[in-house]
């Protein structure tokens, strides 16, 4: 893999993780007319229709055993952004929830040892702590009140992480962009089925929500996720994976420029003491690119 290579990985890679910060930009501009899970469940199926498109050629070469671990990972993705939706439809600040979210990093070879039993690292469990502490300047910062949303965003985490487990231990056989049509296309059928039964439709949506919804389902959906794909082609996993950590700063940087949030000192110390946890997490794969150059 040549150098060139690696360096047009790393900035497609980057601009992933400014597309999946905007995703939190539109998808809280499209909650003001639109039902959470409703967003969430057409959003989904929308995004999985397009990279089925994208990717149908692959679709001929699936085994059925292959689709039904997808469809399963499918519906644990859904009920984390069940969880995800409803705290952002619920919480104040947008920058403080995308680094609780971004936690699923750290929980991942957590939840595999609790789960699976897969040993993990020396720096996972210095990372927790870290992470447990910035948890609580977020969540304390205005005395002992807390946002409920946080609560939604700590378990967004935590179900990435198992959803992160699963596509590991199931090491599904398929292109990548079938696996994530198959689990878009999951997750939002089981968010629509929900909806229907919890959620009333609005009469009419104005036409600037619909824009958002659009902007959300597909440039932050299907275009991140094909641009993920690619970038992820062209680099290790790891060193991706390092990169990814970018995307609750972008978050953070972005709610403070469209929406005016302000974090109080402790909030910053919070989030800056998330990111220190999410780097010592993948401490291996930092050292790997370093030897790398």
């Amino acid at each position: 893999m040549g150098q060139n290579s690696g360096f047009r990985a790393e900035w497609i890679l980057v601009l992933v993780t400014v597309l999946a910060a905007f995703g939190w930009i539109f998808s809280k501009e499209a909650l003001a007319g639109l039902p959470p899970l409703f967003f969430m469940g057409t959003r989904f199926l929308i995004a999985g229709f397009v990279l089925f498109l994208v990717g149908k050629k692959h679709f001929r070469v699936m085994q059925r055993v292959d689709v039904k671990q997808a469809i399963m990972i499918g519906a644990v993705m859904g009920i984390a952004m069940m969880s995800w939706i409803t705290g952002l439809d619920k919480g104040t600040n947008l920058g403080v929830g995308a680094f609780i979210t971004c936690l699923g990093v750290v929980f991942v070879p957590i939840i595999g040892r609790l789960v699976f039993g897969v040993r993990s690292t020396l720096s996972i469990w210095v990372a927790l702590p870290v992470a447990v502490v910035g948890l609580a300047f977020l969540a304390l910062s205005n005395g002992l009140s807390f946002e409920v949303a946080h609560l939604y965003f700590l378990g967004t985490a935590i179900g990435i992480a198992l959803q992160l487990n699963l596509l590991s231990r199931f090491l599904v056989r398929m292109h990548v962009l079938v696996l994530t049509s198959i689990q878009l296309s999951t997750a939002g059928v089981l968010l629509l089925c929900i909806s229907l039964l919890a959620e009333s439709l609005p009469q009419s949506v104005e036409l600037e929500v619909v824009g958002w919804f659009f902007a959300s389902t597909l440039i932050a959906t299907s275009l991140r996720y094909l641009l993920q794909t690619y970038g992820l082609s062209l680099t290790p996993v790891s060193h991706g994976a390092v990169i990814m950590n970018l995307e609750p700063v972008w978050a953070a940087i972005f709610a403070v420029l469209w929406f005016d949030e302000v974090m109080t000192i402790g909030q910053v110390f919070g989030c800056f003491l998330i990111f220190f946890a999410m780097l010592v997490s993948r401490w291996s794969q930092i050292k790997g690119i370093f030897k790398s150059h």
